[in-house]
């Protein structure tokens, strides 16, 4: 079964860490209305832009699809 972005996206949380894509992680977690089971990239970048001031940076966001994909295809899109 695929992994949601947002469970992909958790496993970058880190509280040491304060870099961007940590934050992104931790505000992600915070934001009660994230869309916790979406895996559709639209979705989820419509999602951001309108609600997500929190993310400075798009590329943030794009970035992180980017190894979500990533890591989907190592897997064998499990």
């Amino acid at each position: 079964m695929r992994q949601t972005f947002y469970q992909y996206l958790m496993t970058k949380r880190n509280p040491n860490d304060h870099g961007e894509v940590a934050n992104f992680a931790q505000n992600a977690f915070l934001d009660q209305a994230f869309p916790k089971q979406a895996t559709d990239f639209e979705e989820l970048s419509s999602y951001l832009e309108y609600n997500g001031n929190y993310l400075p940076s798009m590329d943030i966001f794009d970035s992180v699809w980017h190894d979500y994909l990533s890591d989907e295809h190592e897997l064998g899109g499990r």
